[in-house]
């Protein structure tokens, strides 16, 4: 795993190195290297592909910087099955990639282990493949890594892997502007403008931007979908019917089942700084040449899933509901129902965490989902026709093959969000305010995955947090929402932890709508620079034009 690799040693909330913990690592503040370019993106995600991309299409030299050795992040990480919305609100860069994708399975040796004519043409609300419009929705990991991997040979792109940003020290800036970024092996990244395309935010708050973590208060933007919202349940992923949440039924003397919080869940429409859960997306294969058994983790401890036989206890069999077919007999795996591959309240602390305490965070998740998986294989209580079912089933043996065929990204469904002069919030997101400066658009329903599992005042376990509100029509994304406040920084971008509330993020953190601000992140860079003014100061009719010179979907 490239995360693994990193950092054992790193001091909790900063960016500090115990010197000699990294072979090779130089942390007396000198740069073993210099490396410039006009515009420097910090992140391997498909936004930082599109970014670059873009840049170099507009005649800048540019330089993806990023820890990741895998390009793509959640799209090649195992979200396959896309989340679309409305399809005709993609263009540019990312319609390009999905042209891409159509492509791929257009050639017949694409299809190894199943033939096309047997995949079907279920999409996320839309048909998986559109030959009317040549793009394909759903595709295997490593099929879009494919596509991220030739769209940075085709445009001669250098890409610096496992380079992690000095988080404490390792961005100069000089008249509220970035000079350059170190890292933690000593090299420095000098440019013109920066673009940080990570999930976490890192090169946003190191550069002294501000951000906010958590959940908002109704109260903050007059949003209805705001903060707490126990006793909301607009998906399947509550406890529909009663279960005891101790050790021994009835008897709270016993202790809490493993999962539950014993923490009062707080006030309803309260703000807080807890985030919705985190997992992996998981590539199944049925092909029996293909499936690879689940393993038995390390330290695996059957009690974790002691909750899990309660809901099976209850009646619940909604187990592969999201078990949503991709081709070649595989599955884009998500969480679903009350008990499932989110982990629950156990990544607070992931979006400022120091390295070290990410990597923690993400080892616990890997093995929560991997002794996940080796329950429902195993334990002799699990139902007799859901494990029969569910050893069908096996990790996919030709992806992610660096890494024992598990994926190398862990989904962070949000971390930092920016605050700038323009919050996105769900008056935008429905529809109720307009946007004057758009610079994409997006559309799918507002999505919240659950934030904490806890006991509700009769006693039973209950999660809170889910929701899924409706969108009305695609909606505008403001260009300030991706732009820092002036006085902050002038030549940084952020098209993924963008300024937006936690409610309307829930709908624009979409893998498409990153690829879209990806783009027009580097668009309105290539101007800042050609015209020689902040980000805050470019001209948006221009810049309007440009984009839709490049197709971007801008108008409604």
């Amino acid at each position: 795993m490239q995360r693994r690799k990193f950092i054992q040693s790193l001091a909790i909330g900063s960016g500090a190195v115990v010197s000699g913990s990294i072979p090779g690592l130089k942390v007396s503040g000198k740069s073993r290297g210099e490396r410039t370019a006009d515009v420097i993106i910090y992140g391997g995600t498909a936004a930082a592909v599109t970014a670059a991309v873009k840049a170099k299409q507009l005649g800048k030299t540019v330089l993806i910087v990023c820890p990741e050795m895998h390009l793509g992040g959640m799209t090649s990480g195992g979200l396959g099955f896309t989340d679309t919305g409305n399809k005709s609100v993609i263009g540019g860069l990312a319609r390009e990639f999905y042209h891409r994708v159509w492509l791929h399975y257009e050639d017949p040796r694409s299809w190894r282990w199943q033939k096309k004519e047997a995949y079907g043409n279920k999409g996320q609300g839309t048909p998986a493949i559109d030959g009317a419009n040549r793009t394909m929705w759903i595709f295997e990991p490593h099929a879009a890594e494919q596509i991220f991997e030739a769209f940075i040979k085709e445009h001669h792109i250098t890409v610096y892997r496992d380079e992690w940003l000095d988080r404490s020290a390792g961005v100069q800036r000089k008249d509220n502007q970035i000079v350059s970024i170190n890292t933690l092996k000593g090299n420095r990244y000098a440019g013109k403008m920066f673009i940080d395309a990570t999930y976490e935010g890192d090169l946003m708050a190191a550069a002294g931007v501000s951000f906010t973590v958590g959940r908002e208060a109704a109260a903050a933007y007059g949003e209805k979908w705001a903060g707490v919202l126990t006793g909301v349940f607009h998906h399947g992923h509550y406890f529909k019917s009663l279960v005891d949440p101790y050790k021994i039924p009835g008897k709270p003397s016993s202790g809490l089942l493993a999962g539950i919080s014993g923490e009062p869940p707080g006030a309803y429409n309260a703000g807080d700084k807890k985030v919705q859960a985190y997992c992996y997306r998981m590539c199944f294969s049925s092909h029996p040449e293909n499936r690879v058994a689940f393993p038995k983790p390390p330290g695996y401890d059957p009690a974790q899933y002691e909750l899990l036989i309660r809901v099976f206890n209850s009646g619940w069999r909604e187990l592969f509901h999201k078990f949503d077919p991709i081709p070649n007999f595989k599955t884009d795996t998500n969480n679903h129902g009350p008990f499932s591959t989110d982990y629950i309240g156990m990544n607070y602390q992931y979006p400022e965490a120091s390295y070290a305490l990410r990597q923690q965070i993400i080892n616990n998740h890997k093995r929560y989902q991997q002794g996940l998986f080796y329950f429902i294989a195993t334990d002799p209580r699990i139902p007799r026709e859901v494990q029969q079912e569910f050893n069908k089933w096996g990790l996919a043996r030709d992806e992610f093959k660096d890494n024992g065929n598990w994926p190398s990204q862990l989904y962070i469904r949000e971390a930092r969000r920016m605050v700038s002069d323009f919050v996105m919030t769900e008056h935008e997101i429905l529809g109720e305010r307009g946007i004057p400066d758009a610079v994409g658009m997006g559309s799918y329903t507002l999505d919240s995955h659950n934030v904490q599992r806890y006991v509700t005042s009769e006693g039973f376990v209950q999660n809170e947090g889910d929701f899924g509100v409706s969108v009305p029509k695609p909606y505008h994304i403001s260009y300030k929402s991706i732009v820092p406040k002036e006085k902050e920084c002038r030549n940084l971008l952020v098209p993924v932890c963008l300024s937006s509330s936690h409610v309307a993020y829930g709908s624009i953190r979409m893998e498409p709508v990153f690829m879209i601000l990806g783009e027009s992140a580097a668009t309105a860079a290539v101007m800042a620079i050609d015209h020689k003014v902040s980000v805050q100061k470019i001209d948006y009719a221009e810049l309007k034009n440009n984009l839709q010179k490049q197709e971007q979907k801008i108008d409604s």
